[in-house]
């Protein structure tokens, strides 16, 4: 059965553009996933990325024009200038693993959702009672926002210091054995290898 280990950040706008089409490519394949959420400002940091505030204007208006043709291509509505962003993703992170620890609920909905949230819905993912709502909404119990957070804590930086070690640099970003993919308009290459077509 194949694995894909799934690094992402819940205020990476590209993790948002993926939708749930890695669980759709999952459950077609057979596949199982491990949610890997990580701090990407830091990554950029150790891994010759660019914070957005200090790129040049020209990455910045691709950037931009990027996120709205994708957002297009992909049926999803995007505020491209969020009225919550950035803010903090550890909040958010902290709760998806929890939740992932818990089980019951419907993990990679839970994902996509604060990724929605940031994006499309105007909702700070940082505060409590935004966090308790979407775990609460895809099954999970939403004290867990509550609960655990150290071991979270532990399991958020675990994930950065994984990532740095198997060369992810940016988000979101999935791996299957030495295989790697960045980005959401990598999934297509990344159904195709699980179809051994690549």
């Amino acid at each position: 059965m194949p694995h894909i280990d799934y690094f992402f950040s819940t205020v990476s706008p590209f993790t948002y553009l993926a939708g749930t089409r890695l669980e759709e490519i999952a459950q077609k394949h057979g596949a199982t996933i491990s949610y890997k959420p990580m701090d990407v400002f830091t990554l950029f940091d150790r891994t010759g990325g660019i914070r957005l505030p200090n790129r040049h204007e020209s990455r910045k208006e691709y950037r931009l024009q990027e996120m709205r043709r994708q957002s297009r291509k992909a049926g999803l509505k995007l505020n491209l200038q969020p009225m919550f962003w950035p803010t903090n993703p550890a909040p958010s992170s902290y709760a998806i693993i929890s939740a992932a620890k818990a089980g019951g609920g419907d993990l990679g909905g839970l994902v996509h959702a604060f990724t929605r949230a940031c994006w499309a819905e105007e909702k700070n993912i940082a505060e409590d009672d935004v966090v308790k709502d979407i775990l609460a909404a895809h099954g999970f119990d939403p004290n867990l926002a509550d609960s655990g957070m150290l071991t979270a804590a532990d399991v958020y930086a675990n994930n950065l210091e994984e990532a740095v070690s198997r060369g992810v640099f940016g988000a979101p970003f999935y791996i299957v054995g030495e295989e790697k993919f960045w980005g959401q308009d990598r999934l297509e290459d990344l159904d195709l290898h699980l179809a051994g077509k690549i």
